[in-house]
């Protein structure tokens, strides 16, 4: 944090607290921020308050899983009713069934669907169940794009990116340890370059179980998925026999089918979360019932066994069903006509300032970007995240005005914001840009 730390005196004291009994005081790599992160209390429709109370309109909505923001009626009662039922049991309850159809329901190629806790196990599943379906086993995965913790898909999550025009990229660690021969088995391809990821496929076409793509890959710019290119992988993997994975974590909520369902297209798999739990953990992988029966326990032993002592847990299944219900068509329509007004609104002041900069997304999702770089894919993506420090204290300014972003300038809207939040976040911007450009020599 860049500013005074009176404002934030408690906030500072649970890092001091925090430092003792967990590594560099933090428990989720994500959260950490130097001299120490803003600690929050509470929160009540798009508004969060922290421990120094002090009150920020968030659009960071726990990493965009709270897309209907905090204290939602319907689901505080679901989870209120539940709470006196039982937390978790060892059983099987109706409320896994009651999601289970919900989401098979809005999903033309749900079939069937299988919970887990996180995305990061839904997307590891998902592989595993590629490879057990083709007996093959390297998967593909886009250059910069983040799937979650698995060794597998973390390769090559924020290397220096590759000259596509003159060679192919190799796997690299994300975390030291990660054995090369894991590295071995993870092929690397560009997001959005149909030309030089055909030529990577065509060479490892008969050892790869799968291609894991994300539609909006946050982590590679928030830009998304060209549908000449979803179209390819589409066919390139139907024609050889590989299964093509969406990893739609994070942008299931582009529509209310999904992301990958807009464009036309179905994949083997589909990965989701965040979401549809609720605010609550959970995971899910979904398909049609012949490729979800590498689950299926009836017969023996699956090809994939998957278990979990709070895999779809009763208070993540009421949650996710109320807030799934919540969602409907209007309510998904609505957000995201406001995300294109509050990614207009940014667009427009980066535009004016003598930062420049542009923001990328869509839907209901935004990231902003500084700088002259136009973010196109994962290269220019890096290249535009060098400015990290001034973007850094833009964030930092932004929260000192009452905004709260993610660190690498994603926001996610929630249903309680209306035409009042998306004004707000642009006055509250603006000001934070106006005083990022009266001061460039401190952030130089």
């Amino acid at each position: 944090m860049m500013t005074s730390h009176n404002k934030f005196a408690l906030s500072g004291l649970a890092y001091e607290r925090a430092k003792k009994v967990m590594p560099g005081g933090n428990t989720r790599s994500s959260v950490y921020e130097s001299p120490f992160p803003l600690y929050l209390r509470s929160g009540k429709g798009a508004y969060v308050t922290d421990v120094d109370e002090n009150c920020y309109l968030d659009f960071q909505n726990n990493f965009t899983a709270l897309i209907h923001g905090y204290g939602h009626c319907g689901v505080n009662a679901a989870l209120t009713e539940q709470i006196n039922k039982g937390l978790s049991f060892a059983n099987p309850t109706e409320s896994e069934i009651e999601l289970a159809e919900i989401v098979c329901e809005r999903v033309p190629f749900f079939e069937q669907v299988r919970f887990t806790n996180t995305g990061s196990e839904a997307v590891m599943m998902a592989v595993k169940a590629a490879r057990a379906i083709t007996t093959r086993p390297r998967i593909a995965k886009c250059e910069g794009a983040y799937h979650g913790n698995y060794d597998y898909v973390e390769a090559s999550f924020d290397p220096v990116p590759a000259d596509w025009r003159t060679q192919a990229a190799q796997a690299t660690a994300y975390n030291e340890g990660t054995p090369q021969s894991l590295l071995g088995e993870v092929v690397v391809i560009p997001f959005n370059d149909s030309d030089a990821t055909e030529r990577v496929l065509e060479r490892h076409k008969r050892t790869l179980a799968c291609v894991v793509i994300d539609p909006l890959p946050s982590r590679a710019g928030l830009v998304p998925i060209d549908p000449s290119y979803l179209r390819f992988l589409r066919d390139f993997t139907a024609r050889n026999g590989i299964l093509l994975v969406s990893d739609e974590v994070l942008s299931f909520r582009l529509s209310y089918r999904g992301a990958i369902a807009t464009y036309g297209i179905e994949p083997d798999l589909c990965t989701f979360g965040k979401i549809v739990g609720g605010g609550l953990p959970i995971g899910a992988v979904a398909g049609r019932a012949e490729t979800m029966r590498v689950f299926d326990p009836s017969r023996g032993k699956p090809a994939v066994s998957q278990a979990g002592t709070f895999t779809a847990n009763p208070l993540s299944m009421v949650a996710g069903a109320a807030a799934m219900r919540a969602l409907n068509e209007d309510a998904m329509e609505r957000l995201n006509v406001l995300g294109a007004q509050a990614r207009s609104e940014l667009d427009r002041l980066l535009a004016a300032s003598d930062i420049g900069g542009h923001v990328t997304g869509a839907g209901s999702l935004f990231c902003v970007f500084i700088g002259d770089t136009k973010v196109k894919d994962y290269a220019s993506a890096y290249r535009a995240w060098q400015q990290r420090q001034r973007l850094s204290r833009l964030i930092s300014l932004c929260r000192d005005e009452g905004l709260l972003l993610s660190r690498i300038g994603l926001g996610a809207l929630s249903t309680p914001m209306g035409d009042a939040e998306i004004a707000a976040l642009a006055s509250r911007f603006a000001r934070a840009l106006n005083r990022l450009a009266e001061a460039p020599a401190a952030v130089a």
